[in-house]
């Protein structure tokens, strides 16, 4: 398929909204992790706090619509459409990436969301090896023409080895999030992109000095196989072995929770919102969701988003009662019990 970049997003709007893009034997382990019943929960259901503070802003509920897309006219849609859904729901939004709107100028307005979302939490999004070579001044430019609170430096390695074009050269991460951490205008959140965080990237991110990250673990959409139904040849062949790759959302969630991290994203397969209250119960601060909202949204519209969100909504606040959380902090707190390969990575992970 082509690499230039406007084609390369609508590749990835098509094939997220219709292809078989999911992990293949790999899970999330998000089931590993069972919540205990609270026969005796004392609380009502009408009055829990779903509030949450992420990245200096209170979400009404903690669910981020998470990084998908930008750079095309579609892309615009999708994104002032979702915007103005977490807009209206009290939920976080994340762009995709910038790339394009760095390189294209003229498709800057596919990412601008801030007239439909004026007080949702935005997140920006740029590649760790592209801010690299951009500079601070360019990603604050980035940052100010689209007025996100936060920018995602996403991690990318396994995606880029497999891209048709894709990067090759990934030294320097360490030191650009080192500088990024003590000397920029808005939180950065380092984001993996399907693959998750691990124990040591966690400890190099910590001493680099991030206090936020957003895992995107394993389990959900592999963005390796994405490219893999994009790429040719050895390409392709690389990507069939890889398609499985990374460390699943459960665990990375846990892991990055260990290490300390003050906000943590847990995104990567999180489908319901039985899947999100596992990741709270985990540690996290916020779950996001991508592909599922995407897929919604393609075959109803917005109505059919709202729908699907509906659903996930009603779901988290059932496990809620069910665990006597009255709110995140205390379904964070609840008791919980982890089996099979999930207490293994804990374990042995890190």
């Amino acid at each position: 398929m082509s690499n230039d970049i406007s084609q390369r997003k609508r590749d990835h709007i098509d094939l997220c909204a219709t292809g078989d893009v999911g992990f293949r034997e790999a899970t999330t382990l998000l089931s590993c992790v069972r919540l205990v019943h609270d026969s005796l929960p004392d609380l009502d259901a009408d009055a829990l706090d779903t509030r949450v503070t992420v990245l200096g802003k209170t979400l009404r509920f903690p669910l981020l619509i998470a990084a998908m897309t930008g750079g095309t006219a579609e892309a615009a849609a999708i994104n002032r459409d979702l915007a103005a859904i977490a807009e209206a729901r009290g939920y976080g939004f994340g762009l995709g990436s910038q790339r394009a709107m760095q390189r294209k100028g003229d498709v800057a307005w596919t990412y601008a969301v801030r007239e439909v979302a004026p007080t949702t939490l935005v997140l920006g999004n740029v590649g760790m090896v592209q801010g690299r070579q951009m500079g601070r001044d360019v990603l604050r430019g980035l940052v100010r023409d689209v007025g996100a609170d936060a920018l995602c430096v996403h991690l990318n390695p396994a995606m880029e080895l497999v891209q048709p074009g894709g990067d090759r050269d990934f030294r320097g991460g360490v030191e650009f999030f080192r500088e990024m951490a003590a000397d920029f205008d808005v939180p950065v959140v380092a984001k993996e992109t399907g693959n998750g965080i691990g124990a040591a990237a966690a400890k190099k991110l910590r001493a680099a000095g991030v206090r936020h990250v957003d895992v995107s673990g394993a389990g959900g959409t592999s963005w390796v196989g994405v490219e893999t139904l994009r790429a040719e040849g050895g390409a392709r062949a690389l990507g069939e072995a890889l398609w499985d790759w990374g460390v699943p959302t459960a665990a990375s969630v846990a892991i990055t929770a260990a290490a300390g991290f003050e906000t943590i994203i847990a995104t990567g397969g999180v489908f319901t919102g039985g899947d999100a209250a596992r990741a709270i119960a985990l540690g996290a601060t916020v779950a996001g969701i991508a592909r599922p909202v995407l897929k919604a949204h393609r075959e109803g519209g917005r109505a059919g988003a709202e729908a699907y969100l509906d659903g996930v909504e009603r779901e988290l606040r059932a496990v809620m009662l069910l665990t006597g959380s009255a709110d995140v902090a205390a379904l964070r707190r609840a008791p919980r019990v982890i089996v099979g390969e999930l207490a293994s990575w804990i374990a042995q992970g890190g």
